[in-house]
């Protein structure tokens, strides 16, 4: 959505509109000397001769259609601005909240890797180079994550201002256009000249402000348009540099690139913290008199599987050593039970085990960290490879941009309906509310408004007497 309003996008469709721009001008320029003519000049259109009753008939019958198709106008450009708000609020939500999942898989890398410098067995940390690393690396991942937000926040409050504003300005013209082409049908037939001149005038800006109305959403349509078609091309090349690559995170892969390196890095580094503990302590059978001697005896507990190679590519793991999905499940097996004398951190088994519950909790808060980590690994390679990307604007073009089209065709046909119908009123207006007033055509009328002419002609009588 955001791309729809970009400079470069709009001085591509910018032009499409000015048709109904021109149109506006002609009109606002044409129908106003017209008017000044009208009244300066005192040039008017009379109907006389003995066809006056059939061709009042005639203009009656035709300033009621141009009526009805100025009604059908409004309630079209009614329905169609509300169901295109509403697919754009709803296309705007769903942009957003592709963003928002963004912001929050790189704020739940950087949360994870911050907590891994925390990780510790038996008083053994992560080396100090990988914290430090961690600690740039996080930097980098909280400006990504705080940048795409700002902007997800600015621009989604800007095409949500505008979106409103065209809203209010549909529905003001759509009733202010009802109420004259209604109040001007029955005010010409009642012959109000002067309050007829007042709607003559209001219609004139009017039509003129649908039109340029008209050409807006001409452009609209278009930019959303060619925006359906950028990001279905950009499907197809993903990398190809377009004005989609400014707002891409998938473009810039050396963040991402670092993040997943990094990620590997320390998933390896906790590992080495873990089986250092196995191998050196766990499965060892120290002395009495060795600090973390808490009398671990029976069968030896397997190592945590390395995910990765030297390469940081995955790996199989191998028959002695325990999966990182398992691993918590497996060690609690060799979880002893505890003495009530002994060190009050560790603790001394009192039953056959390799780790005390104390550690075995360490155990478990290093392979949770592990597993969190391994979770949003792939997202960020989403990201990395544009598959993320690539499935937000498939689903857009798929399911957001064919109602969009054709909710915008719809509100189109509204404003030229409504343009055209009050255009063609104005001018009957004239004519008809200065035509002569005769008995024989008065007679020919239909009968409401007979009654209506003849109950004017008696209140005017009575002010006279």
């Amino acid at each position: 959505m955001y791309l729809i309003f970009s400079s470069l996008c709009m001085q591509s469709v910018g032009f499409t509109g000015a048709s109904a721009f021109i149109l506006a001008v002609i009109w606002f320029i044409s129908f106003g000397l017209v008017l000044v003519a009208h009244h300066c000049c005192g040039w008017r259109i009379n109907i006389k001769g003995k066809e006056s009753a059939s061709s009042q008939r005639i203009c009656l019958i035709l300033l009621i259609v141009f009526t009805c198709a100025a009604a059908i106008g409004c309630i079209l450009l009614s329905v169609g601005q509300d169901e295109f708000h509403g697919e754009a609020m709803h296309t705007l939500k769903y942009v957003v909240n592709q963003s928002d999942y963004t912001v929050k898989t790189l704020r739940n890398v950087t949360e994870y890797l911050s907590l891994a410098k925390t990780i510790n067995v038996a008083q053994v940390f992560l080396p100090s180079a990988v914290m430090d690393d961690i600690d740039k690396l996080n930097r980098d991942l909280s400006t990504a994550a705080n940048t795409l937000a700002d902007k997800t926040s600015e621009n989604s409050a800007k095409i949500r201002k505008v979106f409103n504003a065209v809203r209010s300005a549909l529905i003001t013209v759509a009733a202010l256009m009802l109420l004259l082409s209604i109040i001007g049908l029955f005010l010409s037939i009642l012959r109000h000249k002067h309050a007829i001149h007042i709607f003559i005038l209001s219609g004139w800006l009017l039509v003129a402000i649908t039109f340029i109305l008209c050409g807006v959403f001409v452009i609209l349509n278009n930019a959303i348009s060619d925006t359906c078609m950028a990001m279905d091309e950009w499907v197809d090349h993903p990398h190809a540099e377009t004005a989609l690559s400014n707002i891409l995170p998938c473009v810039d892969q050396r963040t991402t690139n670092k993040s997943l390196i990094q990620s590997k890095e320390v998933i390896t580094d906790i590992v080495n913290v873990v089986n250092q503990f196995v191998y050196n302590i766990a499965n060892a059978n120290p002395s009495q008199d060795y600090i973390y001697y808490y009398n671990q005896t029976g069968p030896v507990m397997p190592p945590l599987c390395y995910p990765y190679d030297s390469q940081l590519q995955d790996r199989q793991c191998g028959s002695y050593e325990v999966s990182i999905a398992n691993a918590s499940k497996v060690w609690q097996n060799y979880t002893c039970e505890l003495s009530t004398s002994g060190s009050s951190a560790f603790g001394r088994c009192n039953s056959v085990g390799r780790v005390t519950p104390y550690f075995y909790k360490e155990l478990v808060s290093a392979v949770t960290e592990i597993y969190a980590l391994q979770l949003y690994t792939p997202r960020l390679l989403s990201l990395q490879d544009c598959n993320f990307v690539r499935d937000t604007f498939q689903n857009i073009t798929s399911n957001y941009c064919p109602p969009l089209e054709h909710y915008l065709k719809i509100v189109n046909a509204g404003l030229g309906m409504i343009s055209f119908g009050v255009l063609l009123c104005l001018l009957l207006w004239i004519l008809y509310a200065n035509r002569p007033q005769r008995e024989e055509v008065f007679v020919n009328l239909p009968l409401p408004i007979k009654c209506i002419s003849r109950s004017q002609k008696n209140s005017v009588n009575s002010s006279n007497a």
